[in-house]
């Protein structure tokens, strides 16, 4: 797959106009290969691809959390569909999900957390990664570190005491985790933010696939800060 920024049209285009043109290029490749990781996934055994993901199965259908909602993906045509509506998913979270499958290895998690740049081929494009990741986070909750909390505890964002800043962990998916730190701004330095992976992510996404993850975090971040204020 082609770089993040490839897909969103190069460094200087904005935060949240980037993320959404690497959505776009995501869900357009997804309508492209999505037959293909398919055929991929089903290669697998089904009951090794729900202990590698931190699934479970049951009447070959395996079930997982993503973004905090339970999915339900059949083991006949690996369609996923959400459980609370029972609506097919769309093409973009199918590909996130299929990558997901395809990728998961069952490494465990490292417990030592990343940059983008120490993902695999990830040097090259940190620079954006951070301007439509850590730089949004610092920008919205540089001023108001309480509402960032909150925010974080409206998505189950769990505290990293052994972090600097203030520092919360998440899982997107059973075994990717990802980590949001603010350093709240003073008289003296202005406001800084990141968002990191835990080492193991990359046995189970594309690097691609864990920028728009990161992205997503923080999308999800902005959102619920925006109604708390």
């Amino acid at each position: 797959m082609a770089g993040l920024t490839d897909q969103a049209g190069g460094m200087k285009v904005a935060g949240g106009e980037a993320i959404e043109r690497a959505h776009q290029a995501w869900q357009e490749s997804m309508s492209r290969q999505i037959d293909v990781l398919r055929a991929e996934v089903q290669t697998k055994h089904p009951g090794r691809l729900a202990v590698n993901c931190g699934g479970t199965i049951e009447d070959q259908k395996i079930r997982l959390q993503y973004w905090g909602q339970e999915y339900e993906i059949s083991c006949t045509d690996l369609k996923a569909y959400k459980l609370s509506d029972g609506s097919e998913c769309s093409v973009y979270d199918s590909g996130m999900l299929m990558y997901y499958l395809r990728e998961a290895d069952g490494t465990p998690l490292a417990d030592h957390w990343i940059g983008y740049r120490e993902l695999p081929g990830g040097n090259f494009y940190s620079q954006a990664f951070q301007g439509y990741s850590g730089d949004r986070l610092a920008r919205m909750f540089g001023e108001t570190p309480d509402v960032y909390m909150k925010a974080a505890q409206e998505l189950d964002g769990m505290t990293l005491p052994g972090l600097p800043g203030v520092a919360y962990a998440y899982l997107p998916l059973p075994r990717i985790r990802l980590a949001s730190i603010l350093y709240p701004g003073d008289d003296e330095f202005p406001a800084r933010a990141s968002v990191l992976f835990d080492a193991a992510a990359c046995h189970y996404m594309t690097t691609d696939g864990l920028a728009l993850l990161g992205a997503g975090l923080v999308g999800r971040l902005i959102k619920a800060g925006n109604a708390l204020k």
